[in-house]
């Protein structure tokens, strides 16, 4: 292994010292906690008696007795979202493993699980984001209680593997290990499903046959097989040492997935107080671990959405992140990974040539992440150059491919895809973004061109179909933080701006909102900060302005004098009635609070 790079060592230093004072509070906050409220010890006889009323007589001796250790099973099981049906089992395979171990285990709650592909351009993904925080509060909700000595997180995809650990973080004197369930089987190509979405946003064919290939692709239980946010989710839990190791992208309804599933319950039970090898998840998730997990972000080209969620999580562990830390870190970070949309493969091919072992051990090699850490598998990152199998029927872990198994899809770190990580912070007159450049090809990552002002994406189809789009332009895209609407993801302008650039025209998207974190090939600067709602200068902007976007020198300019720009006034959107419908309404308060996107909104 390589010395720590001087990069990735002075990042860790600033972002310590910037946490030093938030940090240590969350740290003291959480030993109050723990010695305030030992599981179990602080509660009455009638307390304990509510907790144990649906046990069997045996396991309420053990639990009153103190004799047995009890973990809490936080679920976010539902039957619509493919990556969460496979939960429906897990309570009883891990209450099994538990027993066999001595201990035992309850569902302490459950948490809602949205999905943004059912809900892209409806109302319902102007809660999505949200959700995340509603799942935090209601994993602590389940939590509360205080009668567990442990806890398992089931969840997966997108908001709600971060509102998961943001919640976990509130009990942070609990072990916690995160249980995934895995992707779904290869359906047809991205390649392929991506062009009939194009030609369907051409006319050039029905929704029949959109319907068709949609249902080819995503077709059976398990995530969905793009490297969007929810596998960038399942790379991060495992890189941060809160997943067994090669948990992340085993096959949901699998003899070896349920076998990890159960050594998740197992494993839990051998960290708890009781025992001699406490690991509390607040000491796993510390500025080393939140480093490691943007890293492998970069490495792999995960998510943009994590330039949320992972600055939401580690302020959850009182640690401060900023896009600046992810733009250092981006611009050392080779690119290891060719996963949809940054190539053709998917997650299974990912892992089948040799997933997160072979991307750990190259990492852990090029002295790009911090081996000395704590994870919930004991020791540092090393054990994560394992992989698990079965043998005779018995888990075990063995070490993972010395080579890639296809260095197409993953490579090594002395002959990446790219030099570094894709990612880039933008800066300008328009305030601060970020823009993943990993899937956009090198000659449309400079955009210069006149402005068309929108305030809702539904206006930008409109336009498109009424034929006024067929030019070179830069689609400026308002009032989309999370103050203005909750901050939904513009879905509906991937295929528009995608069909419009492979015509030939010279396009990109600037924008306060966020796109999904499958989104690529288009230029397209997201999260701007601070938002319209918020004072955010693209508020300024107007229709036939020149716009000059960067994504090499990371540069985002209007081109208008300083005298006028600062003369403009910042253009608010009238409020919508029908805004509050559809649940919409319950989140005004949740919205009027948000911080900018960078602070984790």
């Amino acid at each position: 292994m390589a010395d720590r790079h001087p990069r990735i060592a002075s990042v860790t230093d600033r972002v310590r010292a910037r946490s030093a004072q938030s940090r240590a509070a969350y740290l003291a906050r959480t030993q109050r906690s723990a010695d305030a409220f030992p599981a179990r010890a602080g509660l009455s006889c009638a307390n304990l008696a509510h907790a144990y009323a649906p046990m069997t007589a045996g396991e309420k001796l053990k639990l009153a007795s103190g004799a047995a250790p009890n973990i809490g099973i936080i679920t976010s099981y539902n039957d619509m979202l493919s990556a969460h049906q496979p939960y429906e089992q897990y309570p009883d395979i891990i209450r099994a493993a538990a027993r066999a171990a001595g201990g035992l285990a309850q569902v302490a709650g459950a948490t809602p699980a949205m999905c943004d592909g059912v809900t892209q351009g409806n109302p319902g993904m102007e809660m999505s984001l949200f959700s995340r925080d509603i799942i935090a509060m209601s994993a602590a909700i389940g939590l509360s209680h205080n009668v567990y000595d442990a806890a398992l997180m089931l969840g997966i995809c997108d908001k709600i593997v971060p509102g998961l650990v943001i919640g976990a973080l509130q009990f942070g004197h609990l072990p916690t290990i995160f249980v995934p369930a895995g992707p779904m089987t290869s359906g047809i190509s991205n390649a392929e499903k991506a062009k009939t979405r194009q030609q369907y946003a051409l006319g050039e064919c029905g929704r029949d046959k959109l319907l068709e290939s949609e249902m080819k692709a995503y077709h059976g239980p398990g995530t969905c097989t793009f490297y969007g946010t929810a596998n960038s989710n399942q790379m991060l839990m495992e890189v941060m040492g809160l997943h067994l190791p090669g948990a992340a992208f085993v096959h949901p309804n699998t003899p070896l997935r349920d076998a990890l599933t159960a050594a998740a319950a197992k494993r839990v039970l051998e960290i708890t107080a009781r025992g001699n090898d406490f690991t509390p998840i607040a000491e796993v998730v510390d500025e080393k671990a939140v480093i490691n997990g943007i890293v492998a972000l970069m490495a792999t080209g995960g998510s943009t959405n994590h330039t949320i969620h992972l600055v939401a999580m580690a302020r959850a562990a009182g640690i401060v992140i900023t896009w600046d830390d992810f733009d250092d870190i981006s611009a050392v970070t080779p690119l290891l990974a060719r996963i949809y949309p940054n190539g053709k493969a998917d997650v299974n091919h990912f892992h089948a040539a040799g997933g997160m072992a072979f991307l750990i051990g190259e990492l852990l090699d090029a002295g790009l992440l911090h081996e000395d850490v704590t994870t919930v598998a004991g020791g540092g990152l090393s054990a994560y150059r394992q992989e698990p199998a079965l043998v005779d029927g018995a888990l075990v872990w063995r070490d993972g491919l010395a080579e890639s198994g296809d260095a197409s899809v993953l490579t090594r770190a002395a002959r990446p895809f790219s030099a570094d990580g894709g990612l880039r912070l933008m800066q300008g007159n328009l305030g601060r973004g970020v823009i993943k450049i990993s899937a956009v090809a090198p000659e449309h990552r400079h955009v210069r061109a006149p402005a068309i002002v929108f305030d809702t994406q539904e206006e930008v189809a409109a336009a498109h179909k009424r034929g006024e789009l067929q030019r070179d332009f830069v689609c400026v895209v308002r009032h989309q933080g999370p103050r203005a609407n909750g901050m939904p993801e513009l879905h509906r302008l991937t295929p528009v701006l995608g069909a419009l650039q492979d015509q030939g025209f010279h396009v990109a998207l600037v924008t306060d909102g966020r796109m999904s974190g499958a989104s690529g090939k288009v230029p397209m600067v997201i999260h701007l900060s601070p938002e319209v709602m918020m004072g955010g200068p693209v508020g300024r902007v107007r229709t036939g302005d020149i716009v000059t976007l960067d994504a090499e020198a990371g540069t985002l300019m209007a081109e208008v004098s300083d005298a006028e720009w600062t003369a403009r006034e910042i253009t608010i959107a009238p409020h919508d009635p029908l805004a509050e419908s559809m649940g919409r309404g319950l989140f005004e308060g949740m919205r009027a609070r948000a911080l900018t996107a960078e602070e984790g909104a």
